[in-house]
């Protein structure tokens, strides 16, 4: 077993792959984790927290005046925005004006502090990062659901949110605790260990999230193309964004963070709040919205080599 979690470590890109190609092949594979995707998610959490340690993750107070600004920028002011610049467009009631302004108003996803870890960022302050998004998530989609009535009743989606922050908090206590008790001070092979484990079960969820991706390409795959193509364009373009805005500025130093959860959301936190007529096309978009994000330490490592290094 340490065998396979060195080799899991040591090969985190191609396990990555590996998942999401199992996603699109073994689809009644997948459809048959969907409904342990909550339980994946906590299992998946809780191995992130002991990985990292609490020491990695408990921030100063001081954090918190970058990190709520960060927050209600990212959550709330980037969608607002691009709604009106798509009202302007006459394109905000499209099915893809909906995929990214939801996109841009939810919190970061639970898998971002893996995403931190494997590209080399400070994973401590990714999770202070989600953890803060996740609890200011209820607050800062307030504005939006104002501009978006046909998402259905604003205290399902609040629920849903506190729900999730409720999950976050226990999983990552538990990961905690277990750090303490098991790895208070692990050496490198006990580190490279938890990496691989880490690895493993971020790459084991994505077969679940893929579930709707195959059968929507059998059926119309010139739709997939245009929601994948929209997905990449919504995750890299933020990301881009925010490493430029954030590279000469005070928050340098957090900018790397700050991109991945800028550029990966978890828009599947609105599903429970979403008309019958609107959840199809929006979980086409969830299963492509998977390849960007999940593509993301293959495809930008010198993006953020470039934007991140000291002139």
């Amino acid at each position: 077993m340490h065998h396979i979690l060195w080799l899991a470590s040591t090969h985190a890109r191609v396990c990555l792959i590996i998942g999401l190609v199992a996603g699109l092949l073994l689809p009644s594979f997948a459809a048959t984790l969907v409904p342990w995707l909550p339980h994946m998610v906590a299992i998946l959490l809780t191995v992130t927290a002991l990985r990292i340690g609490h020491r990695a993750a408990m921030g100063a107070i001081g954090d918190l005046r970058w990190g709520l600004g960060a927050v209600a920028t990212l959550q709330m002011v980037v969608p607002l925005i691009l709604f009106g610049l798509l009202a302007l467009a006459g394109l905000h009631q499209t099915p893809a004006a909906l995929a990214i302004v939801l996109t841009c108003a939810a919190p970061a996803i639970t898998g971002s502090v893996n995403l931190a870890l494997l590209m080399r960022l400070d994973a401590g302050r990714m999770m202070q990062i989600l953890v803060l998004g996740t609890a200011a998530f209820p607050l800062t989609v307030l504005p939006v659901l104002v501009f978006l009535p046909q998402l259905g009743a604003p205290s399902q989606i609040i629920l849903a949110a506190l729900k999730l922050l409720l999950v976050i908090v226990l999983a990552t206590g538990l990961g905690f605790a277990l750090r303490q008790r098991f790895f208070p001070r692990p050496s490198e092979g006990q580190i490279k260990a938890l990496d691989g484990l880490s690895v493993l079960a971020f790459s084991f969820i994505v077969v679940a999230l893929m579930a709707a991706l195959t059968p929507a390409l059998l059926r119309d795959p010139w739709l997939v193309v245009k929601w994948a193509l929209l997905a990449f364009a919504i995750s890299y373009l933020l990301q881009l964004v925010t490493l430029l805005a954030l590279r000469r500025s005070l928050l340098r130093d957090v900018a790397g963070p700050l991109a991945i959860g800028a550029g990966n959301r978890n828009i599947a936190i609105f599903l429970v709040a979403l008309p019958p007529e609107l959840l199809a096309p929006l979980m086409v978009f969830i299963g492509c919205w998977q390849l960007p994000m999940y593509l993301t330490p293959m495809l930008l490592p010198r993006l953020y080599d470039w934007a991140l290094r000291h002139d």
